[in-house]
């Protein structure tokens, strides 16, 4: 099935027709067994998807399907999986909700980036969508009666050209709505490109309870596999959840709801190409910062590569950087040389240390590692490069402790 939006209404029809034949089964007294295996399988298939997962209508198709799939298993074999079940889930199973009845106030705000963009006759894609275009078709799904959608459009760029500045105008904004008492939550459309750094910038300030959701597209809205609609209605669904509440900032994308430490881009051109790094369901957030422009702090990436010279540091630092991010190699290695730079650089402001790997923390397990750490230089623990010069930037700018700020690296 090619239709995203199609596939999402079969999803969420085959869960609700579960959902009504299971009801059935537990007040049928002769199914009373099944039904408890039943329920046990449900209760697997929930524990198992994503923190806040946009699909788990689909999840929940996809656990009636297996409950009878396996139905001709033995009544011992199915009693065995219901007690391990029983023992391993955290979870309560959660009904189906019918998108059209969400109810409440969102604010849209939009930035550009592939989801308002669409391609011209050299089939180059540029922003040309305004917010009102994408919620459009949304209606689709929601109900309008009950759930408004409130549309501003605060820039219309590509994500590349987005500079300090611009993240200072969407943090402003997303305060400035997500304080309305009219308001349950905020979402912000964006370019892929460096929508992991705002992400975590909205959640260095993000002081509410209230869920901020950014999402995109891999593809413009004029291209047959256009994801933007799924992706809106992900985020939609995602402040809607009442498990976000008070969790802070989430990225909505394919099938995904990541929180936003942590999160970030795993593939170049898949609609489900984001991932995260935090071993946690909701991974821990820092005491939310004062707000100060981040426009004016500057922050420079350093990468290790076998014979990378201190002087990269040197020459970051004499041309007026005010924190440096070091993209070590492995667990956080790099070269003696850039590591004596690095401890100079520690003396005079904040250093910290990343690793160009996907996945796995920073670990001052090799020799020049622990040296590093007693040199003052900080470890981004689970964040990766883009995030953590973030949050060394929002440090600068308000003064604060940078070692605060990444928690998971203690």
């Amino acid at each position: 099935m090619s239709n995203p939006r199609l596939r999402r209404r079969v999803q969420y029809s085959a869960a609700l027709v579960a959902s009504v034949l299971l009801l059935a089964s537990c007040q049928n007294p002769a199914n009373q067994e099944d039904s408890s295996s039943t329920g046990a399988s449900e209760t697997s298939t929930g524990s198992s998807s994503s923190t806040g997962s946009s699909s788990s209508a689909a999840s929940k198709s996809s656990g009636a399907s297996k409950t009878s799939e396996s139905s001709s298993e033995t009544s011992s074999s199915k009693s065995s999986k219901s007690s391990s079940t029983s023992a391993s889930s955290s979870k309560e199973p959660q009904a189906a909700v019918d998108p059209a009845s969400i109810e409440g106030h969102i604010v849209v705000l939009s930035t550009g980036g592939t989801i308002a963009s669409t391609r011209n006759d050299k089939g180059e894609i540029a922003p040309t969508l305004t917010g009102d275009d994408l919620v459009k078709p949304l209606y689709d799904t929601f109900d309008k009666d009950k759930l408004e959608l409130e549309v501003k459009d605060i820039a219309n760029l590509d994500s590349p050209e987005m500079t300090l500045a611009d993240t200072d105008t969407i943090i402003s904004a997303v305060s400035e709505e997500i304080k309305r008492k009219d308001v349950d939550g905020v979402i912000v459309t964006h370019g892929t490109d460096t929508i992991e750094e705002t992400a975590i910038a909205l959640d260095t300030f993000h002081d509410s309870d209230k869920p901020v959701v950014l999402t995109g597209a891999m593809h413009p809205s004029d291209d047959p596999d256009a994801d933007g609609p799924d992706n809106l209605t992900a985020a939609v669904e995602a402040i809607a959840n009442p498990e976000n509440q008070g969790k802070g900032t989430f990225i909505a994308f394919g099938d995904k709801v990541l929180p936003a430490r942590g999160a970030y881009m795993a593939d170049t051109t898949k609609p489900n190409g984001f991932a995260t790094n935090s071993e946690k369901d909701f991974p821990e957030r820092p005491a939310p910062l004062k707000y100060a422009p981040l426009g004016d702090a500057r922050v420079d990436i350093i990468a290790a590569y076998p014979g990378a010279s201190g002087d990269l540091i040197e020459r970051a630092v004499a041309g007026g950087a005010q924190g440096i991010v070091i993209e070590g190699m492995g667990t956080g290695n790099i070269s003696a040389s850039l590591a004596a730079a690095a401890k100079e650089a520690a003396k005079t402001m904040p250093v910290v240390l990343t690793t160009r790997v996907d996945q796995g923390p920073v670990k001052g397990i090799y020799g020049g590692g622990a040296a590093l750490a007693d040199a003052g230089v900080i470890s981004a623990g689970p964040l990766r490069a883009p995030q953590a010069r973030m949050l060394v930037a929002a440090a600068v700018a308000t003064d604060s402790d940078v070692r605060a700020l990444f928690p998971a690296a203690e």
